[in-house]
């Protein structure tokens, strides 16, 4: 997901500073669809007032603090964040799991050690999504609805990997990684 395109996107509810661009990603967990540095969004808030997708407001100068630069989109902006906005939607990448290629080579080490780290993992993706209906409903009178569908979708595809998981493990602990010509049961 383009950086350049959420800081658009949080920019066209009112003018900020990224500081303030980057707390609304977090309270939106948008830090946990995308890599979130300070130093990758302040670069990309630059680049985007070069080109001037974005201006500046005000600067709000302090003396015991670095000065505070306050932004806005521009109407060349909005066009862009159109723009890409479409593309991103329009994108059908395929995804790429951490697990998959561990899971399709797997059967090949100790199963007790497979057993206990799925275990670990199971239980991290429980705790996972717990929190993620959990914030889809501390949010729902917050953001707008556009945000509760991604919080919500967040919550769905960890419940989907939570069972995934717990399928996998069943399998594990029956010692059936070795088996052929037997479907799964669903």
């Amino acid at each position: 997901m383009s950086m350049k395109m959420v800081i658009l996107g949080v920019l066209q509810e009112k003018d900020m500073h990224p500081y303030e661009i980057t707390l609304i990603m977090k309270e939106r967990m948008y830090d946990q669809m995308m890599k979130l540095q300070m130093g990758s969004l302040y670069y990309a808030v630059d680049k985007l007032a070069q080109e001037e997708y974005i201006e500046a407001v005000e600067t709000i100068r302090s003396n015991d603090r670095p000065d505070k630069t306050i932004y806005r989109i521009t109407s060349k902006g909005k066009a862009l964040f159109e723009q890409l906005i479409l593309q991103q939607i329009k994108k059908t990448e395929l995804v790429f799991h951490p697990l998959y290629m561990a899971l399709a080579l797997s059967r090949y080490i100790d199963q007790d050690k497979v057993e206990k780290v799925l275990e670990e993992r199971i239980r991290e993706i429980e705790h996972q999504v717990n929190y993620a209906y959990q914030v889809y409903e501390e949010h729902i009178s917050v953001v707008p609805r556009s945000a509760l569908h991604l919080m919500y979708g967040r919550y769905e595809h960890s419940l989907t990997e939570l069972k995934w998981l717990k399928r996998l493990y069943a399998d594990v602990a029956e010692r059936k990684l070795n088996d052929f010509g037997t479907p799964l049961s669903l």
